[in-house]
């Protein structure tokens, strides 16, 4: 609709800004409709559902954050480059926390294109920067799942206030990379032939 401004990508965008604002769970189509002051149905011209639409969300908020983790590693290697970018996903999760909740979503493939800028630079930085320790597959999957996994549950428990001891978080963080960097360095590699 074009008296209120409305493309698919200022859509995306007021979702992303209202994500941040009030929650993930709370971009709905009715909200953004009266942020636009339109009604609700001027929106399907843009998106077929809320789905879509959360799903658009996601791809935006992954390529800002790889964005960020790519400028954040460039020219670094082994356990600077792992630090940068720990660091550079830890801030983007806790500066917008709408948007990284929506970086957990599976992306519909459909909405996906195989050569998505986003998504391709994303897997070229972090296997990049993994396979600075000498990872080659099936470990850089295993790698890229411990990395994910305790990145988002640190994000998601600093986050939601789970820290209670007097630590300060940054300083368990930094240990916390710095254990990671130790299990990178000494990767257990996977046997080629355990049946030999």
């Amino acid at each position: 609709m074009a008296r209120a401004g409305i493309t698919v990508d200022r859509l995306v965008e007021a979702a992303a800004e209202l994500a941040d604002e009030a929650g993930f769970e709370q971009v709905t189509l009715s909200a953004l409709a009266r942020r636009f002051g339109v009604k609700d149905a001027s929106l399907y011209s843009h998106v077929r559902n809320l789905n879509e639409l959360r799903h658009r969300l996601a791809l935006l908020a992954g390529g800002e954050m790889i964005d960020r983790i790519a400028t954040a590693v460039a020219g670094r290697s082994g356990k600077d480059a792992l630090a940068a970018y720990a660091d550079a996903y830890r801030a983007y999760a806790l500066a917008h926390p709408g948007r990284y909740a929506a970086t957990r979503i599976r992306v519909d493939p459909a909405l996906v294109d195989p050569g998505n800028p986003a998504m391709r630079r994303t897997v070229e930085i972090t296997y990049g920067m993994l396979r600075g320790y000498g990872l080659d597959e099936p470990d850089l999957t295993d790698a890229v799942r411990l990395l994910r996994a305790t990145f988002h549950g640190y994000c998601a428990l600093e986050a939601g206030g789970g820290f209670n001891a007097p630590r300060d978080v940054r300083a368990s963080w930094d240990r916390a990379v710095d254990a990671l960097h130790i299990a990178l360095d000494h990767w257990p590699r996977e046997e080629t032939d355990r049946h030999a």
